[in-house]
């Protein structure tokens, strides 16, 4: 370990992530996608409550490498000179150096560590290696470390809540916008001539299939029209009126 460099450092370059949880081993959602700033391991959303007043930073996957946050890194390290690429409308910035094999090295701009192909101004294509070269020319890390005494899960990040056995994710935030209902008025009110045009549909055709017992629309059926789905149905000749 360099001088002044962070235990959290040394888990989030070490530690595994995106692997089942050996506490919570028959749980589902249980990868381990968050480290624990504060204990230096990595922890799966079902940890998440007993280290809910830790500082926690989530680890993210991108083309089969961990990356986190940029917005969450900064609060930690100086991540200038530190390519960044955007997922989700968010950037991101590789955790681990990502060595790229070439025969011959022209001109352009590379990664000091690893010669990886870099667009300008950037030297350094993950947070690893940016360190190594700083511990390399500097021997000193703490300079770029920033003094973090809080950090949190984004709001959208799933935490098991306890739903019997079946054990599923949910999301009590406000931001949450899936709504997951078979009840037809839970639908949004944009959609909703478009919604109770088909609930009647479906009602229509219950009825004439005789599997309609009872239920509740927006818009009643009269008796009348009730009445000549039921006699047509039991067959009931209509004869045109005599000239």
């Amino acid at each position: 370990m360099g001088i002044g460099k962070a235990a959290w450092l040394d888990a989030l370059y070490s530690e595994k992530f995106f692997v089942g949880c050996s506490y919570h081993e028959t749980a589902k959602k249980n990868e381990k996608n968050v480290c624990c700033l504060d204990c230096c391991i990595s922890i799966c959303p079902h940890c998440v409550p007993s280290h809910r007043f830790h500082r926690l930073l989530q680890v993210r996957r991108y083309v089969y490498h961990d990356v986190v946050r940029l917005e969450d890194l900064q609060k930690l390290i100086d991540c200038s000179n530190v390519q960044a690429y955007t997922i989700n409308s968010a950037k991101v910035v590789f955790i681990k150096k990502r060595p790229q094999n070439r025969q011959f090295k022209g001109s352009g701009n590379y990664c000091t560590s690893c010669d990886r192909s870099l667009q300008e101004p950037f030297i350094h294509c993950s947070l690893g290696c940016k360190v190594d070269f700083v511990l390399k020319h500097y021997k000193d890390l703490s300079p770029y470390l920033r003094k973090c005494n809080s950090l949190t899960l984004s709001p959208d990040f799933l935490i098991p809540q306890d739903m019997g056995d079946d054990q599923e994710m949910t999301n009590e935030t406000p931001n949450s916008t899936i709504v997951d209902s078979d009840d037809p008025m839970s639908w949004s009110s944009d959609n909703s001539s478009e919604n109770m045009s088909t609930v009647c549909t479906e009602i229509v055709r219950k009825k004439r299939s005789g599997l309609y017992g009872c239920g509740r629309s927006a818009n009643k059926v009269s008796d009348e029209d009730m009445a000549t789905s039921m006699s047509r149905r039991k067959g009931i000749p209509h004869r045109s009126p005599l000239c």
